[in-house]
């Protein structure tokens, strides 16, 4: 097998990997797919491709420019990679002994929530079971599709996994992650609590997490990160490079 073929079999993996999360579209698997479809172009023709550089080269501008791309690729896959040392390490930021537990929500089918909802919930259960002093604010509002808010779904199907409803208090007016956080502040305010938090997301999204918590003044931030569907998880780290970099570039 040429180094032609085995390339063009493995960026056609990489493709399906962005193309298996369908019909679910985001950022993340449009720029995936972009992305792939771009090198088996270069790699299917890449006797003219190679020509177009060679010709390039000969001429200053050419050069310069060739350069200039290269600088930037190399400098867009250093800063994908210290993004996902930095993702990783807030995933496994697990707290001590939790005081606050904050699940943030995710889409709701109908009245019930849906399965990337049901495994941070189930995270979160875990979590209240092994520390029963700790309570539980469950954040998500109503979307335009959703029969009721993320936070009333997300109590109900705790209380149904046997959490006393008495540690669950719904806040339930948010619309992204950045209300997610600054609604809660505002119940702690309520309860007179440090702005202190354990964040219960998938692993991918902990890290942004943070960071919008950070800038809105919490305090110590730990994390419990429910487990990603594997054929969600490249999809859904690529749109974290891509959320994270607008936060760097607009904040929230």
């Amino acid at each position: 097998m040429t180094i032609k073929a085995i390339l063009l079999a493995l960026e056609t993996f990489l493709l399906i990997l962005f193309l298996t999360p369908l019909p679910i579209i985001c950022s993340g698997n449009i720029a995936g797919i972009i992305f792939c479809f771009a090198l088996l172009v270069i790699t299917a023709n890449f006797n003219i491709f190679s020509s177009l550089l060679s010709k390039m080269w000969t001429h200053i501008a050419g050069k310069i420019t060739l350069i200039f791309l290269s600088l930037i690729i190399l400098a867009g896959i250093i800063y994908a990679a210290v993004l996902s040392v930095l993702m990783y390490k807030a995933m496994e930021n697990e707290p001590d002994d939790p005081d606050v537990i904050v699940v943030l929500g995710c889409k709701v089918n109908g009245n019930k929530p849906s399965r990337m909802l049901r495994r941070r919930l189930d995270t979160a259960v875990e979590s209240l079971t092994e520390y029963p002093d700790a309570i539980c604010i469950v954040s998500g509002g109503q979307g335009s599709n959703e029969s009721v808010s993320e936070a009333s779904a997300m109590k109900n199907y705790m209380v149904e996994k046997g959490i006393d409803e008495s540690r669950i208090i719904m806040e339930d007016k948010s619309t992204s992650t950045y209300e997610n956080i600054k609604f809660t502040m505002k119940i702690l305010d309520d309860l007179d609590k440090p702005y202190d938090m354990t964040l219960v997301t998938d692993g991918f999204h902990q890290y942004r997490a943070s960071l919008i918590a950070k800038d809105l003044g919490v305090g110590k931030i730990t994390a419990f990160s429910a487990h990603t569907e594997a054929r969600y998880v490249v999809t859904y780290w690529v749109r974290e490079w891509l959320g994270i970099t607008h936060f760097y570039v607009f904040g929230n």
